[in-house]
């Protein structure tokens, strides 16, 4: 490896004698000690890092990310030069990790690096949309503003995936506890009527002998099913992650049912008209924004007819006009669409059309909550009901015999 791009791990004190540390590139510790002292940073420790620092920070949380965007964005609007308002970020931090990205993103722009230079040997925290907004930022002179969209699009992001997995909580909640009920009266209840019913002559009813048959494999071969039912989630897991045919299968079956359905399909509707108007706004080429709106997508079918919109409009096609023949997007998201392109207000229009189906998603949310919570006691009543009427079958059969 070349001296020149050998990484070194620093620490030492600031100017108000706060213990920093970071990360930084140079030809030898000498070197990256005298950088430190120009920066007004007395040197303590340096070593040589054989990591590169997206290996070391998998703790690094996306909110993480949102919350120095915020920070910077805000910091530069104050007038706070870049430097200092990294110094000021990366002491805002608890995790000693992201203070080691803000502090290694500051020495990159330190060597002469630009933001978007900087961002972009961190792929692994910040996505091409992000460094390709703040280049543009960079280059229009307008980089707070720039910061300010990104970090409103990864806050209404944030919050977007927050509903949408407080909606799939709920299923997740009614399988796990009904599963345990089902297990604990199948392993410790249902013997117990089976010793009882050893004594009794006649035969006993078809369905209780199936419960007890169910009891008598629970109790010898749970572990197998456990370990079946975990096999089967992370090969679907791996299956999903690796095959783009079964998982455009799978995200197209989502959006197709009953009610979870329309809200994951409202949810990628927003989060794809947020990702186009904070991009187009930016001043990013439609052609090219829709190449990053293809990327945050989520959801493969919508992936799929973004990326065919994007060959559309290329050729000369309407952005509206190639939404409506994609067969996903629903007729108020077109309509606005086409208002913002005769218009030339665009991006304003997909502005309201983000905020119209984030609003939608919250609404379903709730929704779905109510119907959920009946849905848990009739799911568990039913199972213990079932398992009640199987037990106490024989009993009634008996009691007829007299």
């Amino acid at each position: 490896m070349d001296n020149a791009s050998t990484l070194y791990a620093w620490e030492g004190t600031n100017r108000k004698g706060r213990r920093v540390s970071g990360q930084t590139r140079g030809h030898n510790p000498a070197l990256i000690k005298a950088q430190l002292r120009q920066q007004g940073i007395n040197p303590g420790r340096v070593r040589r890092q054989l990591a590169a620092l997206p290996n070391l920070a998998p703790s690094i949380k996306a909110a993480d990310i949102t919350l120095f965007t915020r920070q910077l964005a805000t910091l530069l609007r104050a007038g706070i030069p870049l430097l200092q308002a990294f110094d000021i970020i990366s002491e805002g931090f608890d995790n000693r990790l992201v203070r080691a990205l803000v502090l290694g993103l500051k020495q990159e722009i330190a060597s002469g690096s630009s933001l978007a230079g900087a961002l972009r040997k961190q792929p692994r925290h910040f996505d091409p949309l992000y460094c390709n907004l703040v280049a543009a930022g960079e280059q229009s002179g307008a980089l707070e503003t720039l910061l300010e969209r990104v970090a409103i699009h990864r806050e209404k992001g944030e919050q977007l995936r927050a509903k949408i997995k407080k909606a799939m909580t709920y299923p997740v909640a009614v399988l796990v506890v009904a599963s345990v009920v089902t297990g604990v009266l199948l392993i410790h209840v249902v013997p117990q009527f089976q010793h009882l019913f050893a004594g009794v002559d006649s035969k006993l009813p078809s369905f209780t002998l199936q419960v007890i048959a169910l009891s008598e494999f629970m109790q010898h071969a749970w572990w197998m099913m456990a370990l079946g039912l975990a096999g089967a989630g992370m090969g679907l897991r791996k299956t999903y992650q690796t095959c783009p045919d079964f998982r455009h299968r799978m995200d197209a079956g989502l959006l197709k049912m009953p009610l979870t359905g329309k809200l994951l399909k409202n949810s990628a509707v927003a989060r794809y008209a947020r990702t186009l108007s904070t991009t187009f706004a930016a001043g990013v080429p439609l052609v090219q924004a829709l190449d990053s709106v293809a990327g945050a997508a989520g959801n493969e079918p919508f992936r799929q007819a973004i990326e065919h919109m994007r060959h559309d409009v290329s050729t000369g096609m309407q952005l509206n006009q190639s939404m409506a023949s994609s067969g996903l997007f629903p007729g108020m998201a077109i309509q606005m669409t086409a208002i913002g392109e005769e218009s030339g207000t665009l991006d304003h229009m997909l502005d309201k059309v983000a905020s119209h189906y984030e609003t939608e998603v919250d609404n379903q949310v709730d929704t779905l909550t109510s119907l959920m919570e009946p849905l848990i006691m009739v799911v568990l009543g039913g199972i213990v009901g079932a398992l009640v009427i199987a037990m106490y079958l024989p009993v009634f059969q008996l009691g007829s015999a007299f």
